[in-house]
């Protein structure tokens, strides 16, 4: 191992006894001081009151901030680390769009306020519905959605609407949803969660089997859930025969617009058949990572879709036109078709500007520039890696290329003991989070470098790869035994999962 990779990480060892919060704990320290109270004091009713004060740790304010600094210190962060987390799409975030939401005019607003007295965050959400209509190649956008998966849910909500309108799709019997086998895993867990039925479409070479396909599609069927480039890391090429597959018996085309990171300001999705979608504000638009919630998941949609979408929706009042009155931005709830709320208020507005900062830094050249950087930074990766980490769908030489991300089998490592959890504990050694294993096949990494990197960087990445493999093959018992350098050492992940232990102070 590189004597500068392992330097990063000296220091991490000698914390390791570092005194948990509890046992930095001396009577009576404090790290705050509160006013005089100005006010009478108010006591607890005795049927909530505990009965003795809470067990909780008396320290200093330095030995406060020492004892964060050091837990920081020990985590992966973007800010701090590679994070080739394929599918998941790990990026910097720009500190510009957190001062952008930070702005008093915008954190400082309540949900209740009055149209008239928030025209500048309506504005710039209606803006941003525009422009995400304009960059996915449809008619209307909800922004209401918290989260991909959300997204997801909604977009089938809309769709399970339109089929049971008798002035809609009229079809209430359309209640199946194809997915294919290289789909997110959100996809059939919404699909559940709608009342819909799953059925899974086989992959040929990494993308739709279409003679598959076409055996699948009947009078049941009410859409197909595609990811385009799916988690194989590849454009399916055949997107338009698929939409036409699906809307020639009827059904609709769902886009899973995880990956538009790819293919932003290159391909727009209602351009090649796409009748509905939902962004991931994190993966295209740099805006935090959900994990679960604050995130966004906005869905764009086809016209004939739109009555259907979640209220409230940001318009503008006549856009401006003699004889308007009220507010030039406001919040319409006049929607007879929709499915109704999704979200309380307006959804996760704080992200929300940070995606309208991004976008409006970007601009249509910036945001091709994001897909077509993503695209070079994944191919350049997987070029410089194949010959030691075998890849079943990349090959420069048949013109076979990947696009944001790639998977790699790499049986030859494998062949040494050496199994891929030991090859992730070994990159924490090097201060890289691991790629994303196991997923989409078995015994894959999928790595996806992101726009957001430099080639310095790249080129650390592959040398250190590089340099497991060797020592898979030289002294596997070094991989097998890693992490070295990190504060906790090889863990018990499964026990960890199935027996949780869980304790309390006091």
């Amino acid at each position: 191992m590189s004597r500068g990779f392992a330097g990063r990480f000296e220091h991490v060892g000698q914390e390791e006894v570092s005194p948990l919060i509890f046992e930095r704990s001396v009577p009576g320290a404090r790290a705050v001081d509160l006013p005089a109270l100005d006010v009478p004091a108010a006591k607890i009713p005795a049927g909530i009151a505990a009965a003795q004060p809470a067990d909780l740790p008396q320290v200093g304010p330095m030995e406060l901030v020492r004892h964060y600094t050091l837990l920081a210190a020990r985590n992966f962060s973007v800010d701090a680390n590679f994070y080739p987390l394929g599918s998941c799409t790990m990026k910097f975030n720009p500190p510009v769009n957190e001062a952008a939401a930070a702005l008093p005019g915008f954190a400082g607003l309540h949900p209740r306020q009055d149209d008239v007295d928030v025209q500048g965050a309506l504005k710039l959400l209606y803006e941003l519905r525009l422009w995400l209509a304009e960059i996915a190649g449809l008619d209307e956008v909800s922004l209401q959605p918290c989260a991909g998966a959300h997204g997801e849910y909604t977009a089938l909500k809309v769709i399970r609407a339109y089929f049971k309108d008798p002035k809609g799709g009229n079809a209430p019997g359309r209640t199946k949803v194809l997915a294919p086998d290289t789909a997110h895993g959100t996809n059939p867990a919404s699909c559940a969660m709608c009342g819909a039925n799953v059925v899974t479409v086989p992959s040929k070479d990494g993308r739709v089997d279409l003679d598959a396909l076409r055996g699948m599609v009947d009078g049941e069927t009410a859409a197909m859930m595609i990811t385009n480039p799916n988690t194989a890391g590849l454009f399916d090429d055949t997107i338009t025969q698929i939409a036409k597959i699906l809307h020639d018996a009827g059904a609709l085309l769902y886009l899973d617009g995880a990956n538009m990171n790819a293919i932003v300001g290159v391909s727009r999705p209602g351009d090649f058949g796409v009748d509905i979608m939902h962004f991931n504000t994190h993966k295209t638009f740099s805006t935090p990572h959900g994990c679960g919630g604050p995130g966004a998941g906005p869905i764009a949609v086809r016209k004939f879709l739109a009555p259907y979408l979640p209220v409230p929706q940001v318009e503008k009042n006549g856009a401006g036109a003699p004889g308007t009155s009220g507010p030039a931005y406001y919040l319409s709830y006049d929607r007879a078709k929709t499915i109704g709320k999704v979200r309380s208020f307006f959804g996760q507005f704080s992200v929300l500007v940070r995606c309208w900062a991004y976008i409006a830094a970007c601009g249509p050249v910036g945001l091709r520039d994001v897909a077509e950087s993503a695209v070079l930074s994944a191919n350049y990766l997987a070029a410089r890696l194949r010959e030691r980490f075998e890849m079943p769908y990349f090959d420069p030489g048949a013109k076979k290329f990947c696009a944001h991300e790639f998977v790699t089998v790499p049986k030859t490592l494998l062949a040494t003991g050496v199994t891929l959890i030991d090859v992730a504990k070994r990159l924490i050694d090097h201060g890289i989070h691991p790629p994303t294993m196991h997923w989409p096949v078995h015994n894959c990494l999928m790595i996806e470098p992101t726009e957001t990197e430099s080639l310095q960087t790249l080129d650390r990445f592959v040398e250190v790869m590089l340099n497991i493999a060797d020592e898979a093959q030289s002294n596997p018992e070094l991989v097998k035994a890693a992490p070295h350098l990190a504060p906790v050492q090889r863990l018990d992940e499964v026990a960890a999962a199935r027996t949780p232990v869980l304790t309390h102070g006091g």
